[in-house]
C-alpha cells in the first residue's frame, strides 16, 4: 500500500505544471520528509472558529481561502483538488489542526465552497505544494 502511495505521488508529481516543480519543492521533500503531493480527506472549519487566531496569528475568517494542515508547512500556498468533481483552489496554510484529527486538511468555508463540498461536509482530495509566495490567477507562483 505504501509503496502504491509513492507511485501515486511520483505520478501526480509528473502531472502538475512546471511552475508547480520548483526547486523549493523538492528542497521541501528533502528537508522535512513531505511529498510534494498528498491525498487524502478534508473538512472545512466550524463557524466557532470565526475570530480566533490561528496559530500563525492570523485572526481566522471562513472568507479567505486559507487551511489547517498539519503535514506541510505554515505559510506556505498549495493546490487543493476535490477528487470527485476535479475543482481546484489554491490556499494557504495558516494554521494547525488537532493532532488527533484523522484528516489531511481542515479548510475555510470559502475554499470549501470553492471545491464544492460545503453539502458534504467531507471530500477526498489531492494536495500539492505550490510555494511561499501567492500564486497569481494562473495557479503559478512568482519569485519562489
Amino acid at each position: 500500500m505504501k509503496k502504491l502511495l509513492v507511485v501515486m505521488a511520483l505520478l501526480g508529481s509528473f502531472f502538475v505544471s512546471k511552475a508547480q516543480i520548483k526547486m523549493d519543492s523538492v528542497a521541501l521533500n528533502k528537508q522535512r520528509n513531505v511529498p510534494v503531493t498528498q491525498f487524502g480527506v478534508a473538512s472545512f472549519y466550524s463557524d466557532k472558529f470565526e475570530g480566533q487566531r490561528t496559530c500563525t496569528d492570523v485572526v481566522f475568517t471562513q472568507k479567505k481561502l486559507t487551511a489547517a494542515c498539519n503535514t506541510f508547512p505554515l505559510n506556505i500556498w498549495i493546490k487543493v483538488t476535490n477528487l470527485r468533481n476535479n475543482k481546484s483552489v489554491m490556499v494557504r496554510i495558516n494554521d494547525r489542526m488537532h493532532p488527533s484529527n484523522p484528516r489531511l486538511i481542515d479548510m475555510s468555508k470559502a475554499a470549501a465552497t470553492a471545491l464544492g463540498y460545503t453539502g458534504h461536509g467531507l471530500t477526498k482530495v489531492k494536495i500539492e505544494y505550490i510555494g511561499k509566495n501567492k500564486p497569481d490567477e494562473d495557479g503559478i507562483a512568482g519569485n519562489n
